[in-house]
């Protein structure tokens, strides 16, 4: 199966902080989805979609798009890198300009890449794209950004995106700065685009209810690495990873008799001090063992659709090759995966 886009073994630097960790993973090209990548700050999310988005470069590895590497492209090809890959970012008013109305961060797609070949036609393309996230053109062209709400700046954003009919939208915390009213329609329209279009979408959050709502799969990084990766059913529903499991126990639930994070893990003076090669997580674990401090454990796959870097999974299988979405379920069905 063809790759639309591919990270290779990919690892972020500055200086001594490592941002990202040797993370490896592919998206079909034929199979449009909704992958989720979560944890909590500074776990790398962010890092990650400017990675994919070609923000930056990998201080180790690559990131191939269609089987080319990002960083190398020529003019050419990073022009069609950027038709095809779409972000959407946490806050939609850093993007526009407060002194051009709405209809100037619409029509500049559409004349940079030549679009329509009339004013007409561009006209119709960039009604089309609004009413396609919920949005009336006659309500929101010709207004200035500080005339639509948070929800109406995020959705025309997200219309921007769906006019160069892209193949990759990466959503960086595309409703964090929304109200909650608005979030689930914004939500519904991105997973619409997948289903309707053929978009597939990256969903970047730390929200695992939404997470769990709208994605067939899930990445879960702690401190650069991954933790846990699969279908969302199987990571949110049953976390087996330590980390997967505190970030699954903090969503607020209704019982008055749990105080909100009660399930957190205290680290100890002793533990936070302790040289730390091995797993990152082992500081703040309930399950340390002795062999976490010293060694990373590898990626097992305890049950299909699941892989989770954790040795009190060592007797099962370890996934073959470093992808993480070989454990992935297709957006069309449940799948088996043979591990070896």
């Amino acid at each position: 199966m063809s790759a639309l886009i591919e990270m290779q073994g990919v690892t972020k630097s500055y200086g001594s902080f490592t941002a990202l960790d040797n993370v490896t993973l592919s998206l079909s090209g034929t199979s449009p989805s909704m992958t989720a990548v979560a944890g909590e700050s500074g776990s790398g999310k962010t890092t990650l979609a400017r990675m994919m988005l070609g923000f930056i470069n990998p201080s180790i590895g690559h990131v191939l798009y269609r089987g080319k590497d990002v960083a190398k492209m020529s003019g050419t090809e990073q022009r069609q890198f950027r038709r095809e890959v779409q972000p959407v970012f946490q806050d939609p008013f850093d993007v526009f300009n407060p002194f051009y109305r709405i209809d100037h961060v619409l029509e500049t797609p559409v004349k940079r890449y030549k679009l329509a070949d009339t004013q007409a036609g561009a006209r119709a393309m960039i009604e089309d794209a609004l009413k396609r996230v919920g949005l009336r053109p006659q309500d929101t062209l010709g207004r200035f950004p500080h005339e639509l709400s948070g929800g109406q700046r995020q959705r025309v954003m997200v219309a921007r995106a769906v006019l160069l009919r892209p193949k990759l939208i990466v959503a960086d915390e595309p409703v964090s700065m929304v109200d909650a009213s608005l979030r689930a329609t914004i939500l519904d329209e991105l997973k619409t685009l997948n289903r309707e279009l053929g978009i597939s979408i990256v969903y970047i959050t730390h929200d695992l209810t939404t997470a769990f709502q709208i994605c067939d799969n899930i990445m879960i990084l702690y401190r650069g690495t991954v933790s846990e990766a699969g279908s969302v059913e199987r990571v949110i529903g049953a976390p087996k990873h330590p980390y997967s499991q505190l970030l699954v126990s903090s969503i607020p639930l209704p019982d008055l008799d749990k105080t909100w994070g009660s399930d957190e893990v205290p680290v100890s003076e002793a533990s936070a001090a302790r040289a730390n090669p091995g797993c990152k997580f082992a500081p703040r674990c309930p399950h340390v063992m002795e062999m976490c401090w010293d060694n990373v454990p590898p990626k097992y796959v305890p049950d299909s659709q699941r892989l989770a870097t954790c040795f009190l999974y060592r007797d099962a299988p370890v996934a073959p090759g470093d992808d993480v979405a070989v454990v992935f379920r297709p957006p069309d069905g449940p799948v088996a995966v043979a591990a070896s």
